[in-house]
């Protein structure tokens, strides 16, 4: 009974879906270790520094007994400046940051929790805690990871941000069943990838990957790669673009011009896009991103 009123209750704050774990070691952890091993992951060196926490969800909360896993949705529309040029959809530059957003959700629903539950504690995750998330939502039944690396929800596709709760009140949890991997023989996510950073099915090299190297890495882009950014100044779509299970939508203006944003100084930037996804790439990595594709 808990499960299901758990789940009306997310589905009422805009969840699209829900599904409960035990906090054991992560069904794809050894994968992990393999593709940490053979690929370069930039300046994320912290995925190799957290490896005992992403073994050991229990170390994440003091008498953890369940994960629950939410996938919430984002528009399949690309924001678009005037002038044609896009960001990557999960941006939503007309929101605040998703992070706020669904932290704000799950504290919803962890008080939802602790009332039904009353001596339990709750901790919620929106990329905050070195935690195997993609594997865990896997293993509650909400979802299967594609050949792009994405976690797809069967009927709505991949445009979706993961949270986690962790618990110490005890969620009835599934055993464990392989989800159905609904790519089938397609290979269009690696087949496109602009630069190879798809290098094989589930295998991905961060290095290589515009999302990647347009928001996170401190390094300049080379020409090369610059070549093969396409119009978009933020992030890169086209691996979750060309899947078969992901519905189209239309770009829509919901940006300033480039113009507009290579004028900007950091007070119009905060105001602007201070609490939106964009400040994490921060003003001068949108302007050096914007000047390459215009150059």
């Amino acid at each position: 009974m808990l499960n299901q009123a758990f789940i009306h209750r997310a589905k009422e704050l805009g969840f699209i879906a829900v599904g409960f774990s035990k906090p054991e070691t992560p069904i794809y952890f050894n994968f992990f270790l393999h593709w940490l091993r053979e690929v370069e992951i930039g300046d994320m060196t912290y995925l190799r520094r957290s490896v005992d926490l992403r073994r050991d969800p229990k170390k994440l909360l003091d008498g953890l007994k369940t994960i629950i896993s939410l996938a919430y949705p984002y528009s399949a529309s690309t924001p678009s400046t005037p002038d044609g040029f896009t960001a990557s959809r999960y941006s939503t530059p007309q929101q605040e940051d998703y992070h706020l957003r669904l932290r704000r959700l799950g504290k919803k629903l962890c008080t939802f929790i602790e009332e039904s539950s009353p001596e339990s504690h709750s901790r919620i995750c929106v990329d905050s805690a070195p935690i195997l998330e993609k594997s865990f939502a896997v293993s509650s039944g909400i979802g299967f990871i594609g050949k792009n690396n994405m976690l797809i929800v069967p009927d709505h596709g991949s445009y979706c941000y993961l949270a986690e709760i962790l618990t110490t009140a005890r969620f009835p949890a599934p055993s464990f069943k392989e989800p159905e991997n609904r790519c089938g023989s397609c290979t269009e996510c690696i087949d496109r990838c602009p630069t190879g950073a798809l290098k094989a099915p589930f295998y991905i090299d961060v290095s290589r990957c515009l999302s990647y190297l347009t928001i996170e890495s401190k390094d300049d882009i080379n020409r090369e790669i610059a070549g093969k950014m396409g119009d978009t100044f933020f992030g890169c779509d086209v691996c979750q673009e060309v899947c078969p299970l992901n519905r189209k939508g239309p770009g829509i203006v919901s940006l300033p011009s480039t113009d507009s944003i290579l004028g900007m100084t950091e007070p119009d930037f905060k105001s602007t896009f201070g609490k939106t996804a964009f400040e994490r790439a921060g003003l001068e990595r949108l302007k050096r991103n914007i000047r390459l594709l215009r150059t």
